[in-house]
């Protein structure tokens, strides 16, 4: 049976629980061209999302077929950590806070 791609879950990082979910696929869009996968972050009970946004997959740019990347607990913990480092207050109060990462989640 074959593994279907996860677009949710939780991962715990520092002793904090944040939950994930796909907020956008790989899209083309019209002004700004090929835009990456989107994922959004939010620490239980707490107010404030993150949207951390990766780079266009390189195979989109070369006019391969559409295709996003892996995300496992490692990534997402990554972009976690990248995005507590840039400045995200989980516990303040606000819109979405936008953060881009390598394709890595750094």
């Amino acid at each position: 049976m074959a593994r279907s791609q996860s677009t949710s879950g939780t991962v715990v990082v520092d002793g904090n629980s944040y939950d994930w979910h796909l907020q956008r696929e790989p899209h083309q869009s019209d002004d700004e061209g090929w835009k990456g996968m989107t994922i959004g972050l939010l620490q239980h009970d707490v107010p404030r999302e993150a949207w951390v946004e990766f780079p266009a997959p390189k195979r989109l740019l070369k006019g391969l077929p559409r295709g996003r990347l892996q995300l496992d607990d490692a990534t997402i913990s990554r972009c976690v950590r990248a995005a507590l480092a840039a400045g995200w207050e989980p516990v303040s109060r606000g819109k979405p806070v936008v953060f881009t990462v390598d394709a890595d989640g750094n």
